[in-house]
């Protein structure tokens, strides 16, 4: 039989009682050191020692946090932040989050485009963990902004309409903003009007992976040089962002002096002189681009209308080649539309990669047969006038021929204005021409995304000469052309057609020529 087992005494329970004790304390202590950085003591919680000032060691960032001061960009009174925030501040996530941008902004620091006595701006900062941080690097002067307050560290303002004068800051870091803005070009503007002049705009982007968009960004800055672009670790440690620097240098956009980009390079070199209007200031993007075009049909096919369509699907369009967030407006222009189901219905609106943007639509046709139906069509403007090289009253024909497209209705043919020293059997009407580059050149600009489909019956030859005569072609980002020649007649076995006097190898060399200057050009059908 087994002995009876023995009471338990008062002396084992106190001797348990007192392991628990210390296991607890022991915990508490690791907790205050690993997790809080040594500055557990705050208002409400439970401390180990009486004063973690005098007793524990803390890490030089927590101790900043726990002393911070706000001044605000008025002048007012600096003032001490409460027990709670200084809490909030000491946190594991808010430590981990300073710290990373601690590292950022010393690293600019260090690389002279930050000092303690910059006036510094954080936008879009809805915490304000950039805030906090160049504060505890020594930078005392700084603010965050956001559409909510986030006192002391943020104030609320409209994001398009900072609360802060012209010229105000020294350094602004926009952060992510750009990339989280449905309106960057907005956004853009309103950085670029309160930072000084010689002031540093600091942009991390996830966006901006290509050359294109790289130079597209930039763009939106007007007055300012890049000095920096470089790849950095993100915040999570799983992402990589590119963080782009650029320093205001002049009040207006000086093309001449829009640095090139290199992916993935420190220094940057200039790549125009701006001297040429045929020679876009910002080319080096545009040829990258063209770099993974399809390959132009070089041999003249022998069935255009069937190789050239055919050719419609190998086409690469820009914005499966490179990221378009970056662009102040959205636009497509139809010269010699037709009717609305002739392309803007049937494969613009339908099939043109737009990468969630809403584009602006602009048709341009001289035949009043179809202007009836695109009063019904909403967003889409339309342009009644015949796209020329100067503005004067023209001749505009109206004729059908044997290859003639069935693919609209309600017009009376195909119309082209009229050479003046050729006799027709068709229509022929008196129309208004306007510039066609110079309203280009008028109504856009590089920092928008230019889209342009182009089918004038022969004018191409007069129009494409025009628009590098005026510069306008640097404005074009992607142009779909159909290029009209002596083509073999589909109904007549080898007999060209008579309409057009240009040969295929004259439009081999317009198309080439648009490459050449940097526009992504399409042979179109």
């Amino acid at each position: 039989m087994d002995p009876p087992p023995k009471p338990r005494t008062c002396r084992n329970l106190l001797v348990r009682v007192l392991l628990f004790c210390v296991v607890a304390l022991a915990l508490r202590f690791a907790y205050v050191v690993a997790v809080l950085g040594g500055a557990g003591c705050v208002s409400g919680d439970f401390c180990l020692f009486s004063s973690p000032d005098e007793s524990l060691p803390i890490s030089a960032s927590a101790a900043a946090s726990k002393a911070a001061f706000v001044r605000g960009h008025d002048g007012g009174v600096a003032t001490a932040a409460p027990p709670s925030l200084r809490a909030l501040w000491t946190n594991r996530e808010w430590r981990r989050s300073v710290e990373y941008y601690s590292s950022i902004f010393n690293r600019l620091r260090s690389d002279g485009y930050l000092s303690p006595s910059s006036h510094s701006l954080c936008v879009d900062t809805p915490i304000g963990y950039e805030v906090l941080a160049l504060k505890e690097i020594g930078v005392s002067d700084a603010i965050g902004v956001a559409k909510k307050k986030s006192l002391p560290l943020v104030r609320q303002g409209n994001l398009f309409k900072l609360p802060f004068s012209d010229g105000k800051f020294d350094f602004v870091f926009v952060g992510l903003a750009l990339d989280r803005s449905r309106r960057p070009a907005d956004l853009a503007a309103e950085i670029a009007r309160v930072v000084k002049h010689k002031g540093f705009v600091v942009i991390h982007t996830t966006l901006a992976e290509d050359l294109y968009s790289l130079t597209s960004l930039q763009l939106l800055f007007s007055g300012h040089d890049l000095i920096k672009s470089r790849k950095i670790e993100g915040p999570d440690s799983l992402t990589t962002l590119r963080e782009i620097v650029i320093q205001k240098v002049k009040l207006e956009l000086d093309n001449s002096n829009i640095l090139g980009l290199q992916k993935d390079s420190e220094n940057l070199d200039s790549f125009s002189d701006g001297n040429s209007v045929n020679k876009c200031s910002t080319q080096e993007h545009r040829m990258h681009i063209l770099k993974s075009a399809e390959p132009l049909i070089e041999e003249e096919p022998l069935k255009p209308w069937i190789s050239l369509k055919r050719n419609v699907k190998n086409i690469k369009y820009l914005p499966a080649l490179a990221d378009i967030n970056f662009k102040r407006r959205y636009v497509y222009i139809d010269v010699g539309a037709r009717s609305y189901g002739s392309s803007i219905g049937s494969w613009f609106r339908k099939q043109y990669p737009k990468q969630n943007h809403t584009f602006e639509i602009y048709a341009i046709e001289a035949d009043h047969s179809f202007y009836d139906e695109y009063k019904s069509k909403k967003g889409i403007t339309l342009l009644p006038y015949a796209a020329w090289i100067r503005n004067e009253t023209l001749s505009f024909e109206i004729n059908r021929d044997h290859d003639q497209k069935e693919d609209e209705k309600g017009g009376g043919g195909m119309g082209r204005i009229q050479p003046a020293s050729r006799s027709t059997n068709g229509v022929v009407r008196t129309i208004n021409g306007f510039d066609f580059a110079d309203w280009v050149k008028r109504t856009f600009s590089e920092k928008d995304y230019v889209v342009m489909k182009m089918d004038v019956e022969g004018t191409e030859f007069e129009l494409i000469p025009r628009l590098f005569e005026t510069g306008a072609n640097c404005l074009i980002d992607e142009l779909f052309l159909e290029c009209h020649y002596n083509r073999w007649q589909r109904c007549c076995p080898g007999v060209r057609s008579p309409k057009y006097q240009n040969t295929y190898g004259e439009c081999l060399d317009l198309f080439h020529e648009l490459r050449q200057n940097g526009v992504l050009v399409h042979q179109w059908w």
